[in-house]
């Protein structure tokens, strides 16, 4: 056989080598490669970290399975004891930023705290947000926490909203400022913004303020919740954000309000909580809504994303109640 023709059939094999990876779907997957959407959504576990039980605030981190948990369980501690703190989900680590630091005397913390989802374990300190705040509201992109609002007593309402990062244990950056000072509100997430709703301004608010993950930027007011109320705990869908129980009239803390992530725009009533509920924890799964803790006795209520219609009881934590904690998912 000529060198010419070894040479033109070694050409051919290689050839054919290249076309079948290139019609393969791992060099497919390479090429055409488009980064799944963050999910802000669990569906593994949902998390319960610092807070108050009963009338002693505590530093415990606290889980329950999704989307049916029936108990909840103790699986790490914070590193103090505190409350009335915002909560961040990446895809690997629970976040808790700011809080109020009992026990002695009440000290307002401007520590951001991590704790790892894929085995239990305590929170480590890892920065700093640039105001020492309670009472903020926090949101999640697909790379960073947010916390935006709080209060530092006796009278400091906040409106700045912070940025740290997932990568590296860093210290939070101010990026912006919601419209309104405003603290116990609730915090919500979609793949492009972060909304920061209701709350005390020290008046109660009904408004619904967006900022962007994008671009550091302040946040614009794009709708109104269907009362005033603060008090509040937040869901997240992948369409929509959601608001739950809260103080806002004698029998308004049963509430579940619903509004577009799609379009700006009010709030719409579209169920209730099983029973009145203050200064709960908001989680979110992918396909129910949880409001946990505010009441006692105290438990977890579930609520449709694909429906609207009430909540139903998941389970109840039992003759004690945990409030003003925060909550995280994955």
């Amino acid at each position: 056989m000529s060198t010419n023709t070894i040479v033109k059939a070694q050409k051919e094999v290689f050839n054919d080598a290249v076309r079948g990876l290139v019609d393969s779907s791992v060099f497919l997957g390479v090429t055409s490669y488009v980064s799944e959407p963050w999910v802000f959504q669990g569906s593994n576990y949902a998390y319960l970290s610092g807070g108050t039980y009963g009338p002693t605030s505590i530093d415990t981190i606290q889980k329950y399975a999704l989307p049916s948990g029936t108990t909840v369980s103790d699986v790490g501690d914070l590193t103090e004891v505190k409350a009335y703190l915002a909560g961040q989900s990446s895809s690997t680590n629970g976040y808790t930023s700011g809080g109020l630091s009992p026990p002695l005397v009440p000290t307002v913390t401007n520590a951001i705290e991590k704790f790892p989802f894929a085995s239990d374990g305590n929170a480590s300190n890892i920065g700093t947000l640039t105001l020492r705040r309670f009472g903020l509201t926090g949101q999640s992109s697909s790379t960073h926490g947010y916390s935006s609002g709080g209060r530092e007593p006796p009278t400091s309402f906040q409106r700045a909203i912070d940025k740290f990062p997932f990568s590296a244990d860093e210290n939070a950056s101010s990026v912006g400022n919601l419209i309104t000072r405003k603290y116990e509100g609730a915090g919500q997430s979609s793949t492009t913004h972060g909304y920061a709703s209701g709350g005390t301004t020290p008046t109660l608010s009904n408004s619904i303020e967006k900022f962007s993950f994008a671009s550091d930027a302040s946040a614009s007011d794009v709708g109104d919740l269907t009362i005033t109320r603060s008090r509040i705990a937040g869901q997240s869908s992948s369409t929509h954000g959601y608001v739950t129980g809260g103080s806002g009239g004698p029998s308004e803390g049963n509430r579940i309000d619903k509004f577009s992530f799609a379009s700006d725009g009010n709030a719409s009533d579209i169920a209730n909580l099983v029973r009145v509920r203050e200064f709960g924890v908001g989680h979110s799964g992918t396909e129910y809504g949880y409001h946990a803790g505010g009441g006692n006795p105290s438990g977890v209520d579930k609520f449709s994303f694909v429906s609207d219609a009430n909540a139903t009881s998941l389970f109840n934590f039992g003759n004690t109640y945990t409030n003003n904690g925060s909550g995280q998912q994955y």
